[in-house]
Formats: structure tokens, sequence, C-alpha cells
């Protein structure tokens, strides 16, 4: 990246938006414009999902996260460093001449015939401002729950679980694990038309097109506060990007049991521990029972690329680690990446979900009531929902060629029992 871009036949452009009316930000096409568009167009093309702007000594360190993973990909000298954040800054809304609190802001950009947009944070550090931008694209709102990964039976359980009329539907996992996009795609597959569908994130990451009220949380517009207002807006559906606090989750389940479909999110280890979760954040359990419909947690792994895959043999350890006994899998065959231009010599290109399910019963409403231990939950759920773990879920993914077992291993293993 140390020679810079200049405009192509595909043509990218900064938005900014003032008083309302968006227009293509000026400036000269000087060496930091030009640098600005091109690591911007550089990391659309290769599908980051973040940029990240990081100063040291002596240079302006550029990385890209990309299916996850982080890569440097360039940097930048000093000279131009400062027109580069400056411009970056302007365009997200931000002040120029801040350089000792940290900025949130956002962009937007056109890229040929795609509108895009990024969210950016910029944090005074030991050599100057980092600046990190989490790219936005709004076909990320149109993503359909087939195509995240889910096995059928889990796809049909959770297609059930989000048309139900009223109740709390949860899906859990760590940050980046793809919950947004799960409750994106969940939204969706519900009528919009005939439905109030209200939606309080932070941030907003995609846009709806149509019929759907959508609220950026800022520090006034907390998610208690939107959610109380929301009630008072006649919704069906409200879909809360987390259950942040005690008091977001209390005005959740009330608003369950007055007869809403609330959507949600929460960070626990897997699907059957969301019940203790909710318990220590001071949630009853009879109200539990009473609210809730069912509980996705998930995690993502990255696919192997499908040009350059190869069957391997993996070694024994790593067989292990995941809870494959090396002596039952003998003669299976094990695919990976070599390593390509297509994937960028990693050998994946993508990411695929795994997941767990487990759904409301009258059963499992009186086990949650009555405070059941984990043992007992875990036990009906395996016996009687026939739920797979998400490492269970991995095993097929592996055995499908879908992905490897240290990726399955590096995703879930360490917080889940073989089981």
């Amino acid at each position: 990246m140390t020679q810079v871009g200049v405009r192509g036949p595909q043509q990218f452009k900064l938005i900014i938006r003032q008083d309302g009316v968006a227009r293509e930000m000026g400036g000269e096409l000087t060496e930091a414009v030009s640098a600005v568009d091109y690591l911007l167009k550089k990391a659309l093309d290769l599908g980051a999902s973040d940029v990240h702007l990081q100063p040291e000594r002596g240079r302006l360190l550029v990385r890209y996260r990309i299916d996850g993973v982080m890569h440097d990909v360039g940097q930048y000298s000093p000279d131009i460093i400062p027109n580069i954040i400056a411009r970056l800054k302007l365009a997200a809304g931000m002040h120029i001449d801040e350089r000792r609190e940290p900025q949130d802001g956002r962009l937007d950009m056109e890229y040929g015939t795609r509108k895009l947009s990024a969210r950016m944070s910029c944090l005074p550090m030991l050599n100057g401002e980092k600046i990190v931008m989490r790219l936005l694209d709004p076909v990320g709102a149109k993503v359909e729950l087939e195509k995240l990964g889910m096995p059928p039976d889990v796809l049909k359980k959770w297609t059930s679980v989000v048309q139900s009329s009223y109740g709390m539907v949860l899906v859990t996992g760590p940050t980046g694990s793809g919950k947004t996009s799960t409750l994106y795609a969940s939204i969706n597959k519900l009528d919009r038309e005939r439905r109030n569908i209200v939606t309080v994130e932070d941030p907003v990451e995609y846009e709806f097109s149509d019929h759907i009220t959508q609220v950026q949380v800022t520090e006034r517009m907390t998610f208690p506060r939107v959610m109380r207002a929301f009630l008072r807006q006649d919704p069906d559906v409200m879909l809360v990007g987390e259950m942040r606090d005690p008091e977001s989750l209390s005005i959740g389940i009330q608003a369950a049991l007055t007869g809403h479909l609330v959507l949600s999110s929460l960070h626990t280890n897997n699907a059957i521990e969301t019940i203790g979760r909710m318990i220590d954040m001071g949630a009853e359990p009879y109200l539990i029972a009473s609210t809730l419909q069912g509980v996705m947690a998930q995690r993502l792994v990255r696919t192997i690329c499908t040009r350059c895959k190869r069957p391997y043999q993996p070694d024994p350890d790593e067989l292990i680690e995941i809870g494959l006994d090396p002596a039952r899998v003998q003669g299976f065959t094990f695919y990976k990446g070599a390593g390509c231009e297509e994937c960028r010599n990693t050998g994946f290109r993508g990411r695929i979900g795994l997941f767990e399910i487990i759904v409301s019963t009258p059963e499992l409403r009186e086990m949650i009531a009555r405070r059941a231990s984990v043992a007992d939950i875990t036990q009906y759920v395996r016996t009687k929902q026939q739920m797979r773990t998400m490492l269970e879920d991995g095993y097929q993914k592996i055995a499908q060629g879908v992905t490897t077992p240290k990726e399955v291993f590096t995703a879930v293993y360490s917080t889940m029992s073989v089981g």
C-alpha cells in the first residue's frame, strides 16, 4: 500500500451529509485523498469486515479483518498520516481538531453501483490516533436464514420459533459470532406489511428498506428508554440488539408477557446457559418459563476454499482436541485448503455458522420454573428434543468437507463439552 492507487474505472466516492443533504465529498486529488479511496476500495474488493489504521512509530499500519482474521496489508509514511486521518474524520462527521477524546461517527460511500457505509471509531493512543471502521453493506439486511448454514432440523425449529405471535426469542454467542445476521435474517421472515416491527440497536448496522422503524442507541436514548417508548408505539415485534442489563431484560420480559414478540441477543457460551444467565440478571424463573420461546447459540467458522480444496490427514492430536478418536475415523477423508490466489493463500474463503437450539415445551417450562439443574435440562433437551451441540454440528461440517477440525476447535471447544 506504500504505492497508493488512483481512481479507476469503477468510481469510488465518499459521501458527506450536511443539513440532511448528501453530496460527494470534495477536495483536491492529493496523495492522501487517493490513499483513503484506495484503502477503502481494496477492503471492499477483498471482502473485509473491518479496516484498522494503527499508528506506530514512523508509520501508519493498515490491517483488514477478513473472515474473522486480521491481516497486515500495507503501511503509509508519516508525512501523509495527518491528512489521511483528517479526511476520514471529516467524512465521518468528527471534530478534526479533537485529538484527546475518543470519537464515533459514520461515513457513507458509493463504489460503482453499491451504496455502503462504515461505522468509525477514533481513539487517541501512544503514537497518534487509531481508526477502526466496520464496513456495512446494505445487502447484509437481506440475508436469508437458509444461507447461514443451519442444519435442516435447526432451520425448521428456528423458523417456527420466530413466527411466534408473542414471547422472547434469543440468539447467544460472543462478539463476532454472527448474531446480528441471524436476527436480521429472522426479521426478513416476518410479515412486515401486516405487523408493526421496531428495532433498537447499538449501532444500527444495516438499514431496512421499508416498513421497519429503526432507532440508534445514544447516551440519552438508552436501550431501556427506547424500549419503553416503543411499547407506546403499538408494536407487534421488537428487535433489541442486545440485552445488556437487568433493566433491558425486565422490559423485554414484560413486553413478551403483554403479547409482543421480542427478538434479542445475549452473551452466553451455549443455549442452555442462557436460562441461568437470565436468572443471574434478576429475571424470575416463572417469568422466563412463561415468555421464552427458544434460544439458539452460534459460532462462525471459516470455510475451506473450494478452488484449492485438498484431502489431508490431520495430526492425531488435532482430532483428540475436539473429542474425535483417531482410531474411529481411520480411513475418513478430511479436507483443507492448500492456498491459492483466490483465497489469498489462506486456504479459507467465507464463513459459516455452527448452531444449537432449544425450544420451549410444557416440560421445559416446568423445569425452568422449578429451577431444575443444568444437568437435568441438558439431559431433557438431548433426549427429548434431540438437540445437537455446536461441537456436534462442527463434526457434521467437517464430515461434509466444509471446514477443518482446527477451525471447529478454535470456535467452540473451549466453551463446550464433548457431551
